[in-house]
């Protein structure tokens, strides 16, 4: 049977339509999981949304994607994406990333297994957690799967606990739909080279706070933009643009809009004037990486073309 872990990926459902001469009738239904509650779950189709109650389901099972992306893809799009987040304290195990930035976020704080450790498995995985200790935090690891199955494997065995999956989403710039049509009084987005005090509050916000560090990760990247949406004085909503790697990706990242001023279609204009940005400046796609469980967020990205290209789990030791 399917598991939240199973949201945002491509899924076949078997279900009960009705009965015939004491037999029961099924049809197929193959699409994105985009949502599962206890009761019904909901999956995006060729021919529209498809929510099924639970009850009706003979069988699901998770099924491949109709193109899985290559190890070297799912590598260029990880370092685009480090690049994109750079966590103030970096250290290197052969090929693998080590990072580090007072706590702030799990990406920040993470090793990156990609690549080649420079030693067995076992040794590089010990080694990891000597340079978290010795720097007085918590070790953890980021698997970008199933690139990082093996990884995943040895910690398992290690009894490594295992966070929310995280999907990592894309789309082709020239795939987004227009933007929507602005209605008149309609504040603008403004896009800056530094975050303002206002935006920083709201990050803080989001984020449980906005060490030093978290400033680092945040500006120290040779491309980045910082969107804001001010009415009366007011900020309502955020966001924020990068362009990274050797293959122009265009990160999005912490878009937020206010509670009370949610509804009014603020995300996906800041969305549009990063990609607006981004395309200037070369980039060709565009990614984020967004937690499967928050399924408000899938939904608006699944509405502008993003679909999953590979998710990631992040490990932490057994309390």
């Amino acid at each position: 049977m399917l598991r939240q872990q199973d949201v945002g990926h491509r899924i076949v459902v078997r279900r009960i339509v009705g009965i015939r001469e004491g037999r029961p009738l099924f049809s197929d239904a193959l699409g994105e999981l985009v949502e599962l509650s206890e009761t019904h779950l909901t999956l995006a189709t060729a021919q529209g949304r498809l929510r099924v109650p639970v009850a009706e389901v003979h069988r699901a099972k998770r099924v491949p994607p109709t193109r899985r992306p290559t190890a070297a893809a799912v590598v260029e799009l990880e370092l685009a994406a480090d690049e994109a987040w750079p966590a103030a304290v970096r250290g290197r195990l052969g090929d693998w990333r080590l990072r580090a930035a007072d706590g702030w976020t799990g990406r920040a704080n993470s090793a990156l297994p990609v690549g080649d450790p420079d030693r067995p498995l076992p040794a590089a995985l010990d080694a990891v957690e000597r340079w978290y200790t010795d720097l007085g935090q918590p070790p953890m690891v980021n698997t970008p799967l199933p690139l990082a199955a093996p990884v995943g494997a040895e910690l398992d065995a290690r009894g490594w606990v295992v966070r929310p999956p995280v999907l990592v989403q894309t789309v082709p710039l020239a795939g987004l739909p227009p933007a929507a049509p602005e209605h008149a009084g309609a504040p603008p987005v403004a896009l800056a080279t530094a975050p303002s005090d206002d935006w920083l509050t709201v990050a803080a916000g989001r984020k449980g706070g906005l060490p030093d560090a978290a400033r680092h990760v945040l500006t120290a990247v040779d491309q980045v933009r910082f969107a804001h949406v001010y009415a009366d004085g007011a900020l309502l909503a955020i966001g924020r643009g990068t362009v990274t790697g050797p293959g122009r990706w265009l990160g999005l990242s912490l878009i937020e809009v206010l509670p009370e001023a949610r509804r009014q279609g603020l995300a996906g204009r800041i969305i549009r004037a990063l990609v607006d940005w981004g395309a200037a400046a070369g980039a060709s796609r565009a990614f984020l990486q967004v937690e499967q469980r928050n399924t408000p967020a899938v939904a608006l990205y699944r509405s502008l073309g993003f679909t999953t290209h590979h998710t990631y789990l992040t490990r932490t030791p057994p309390p």
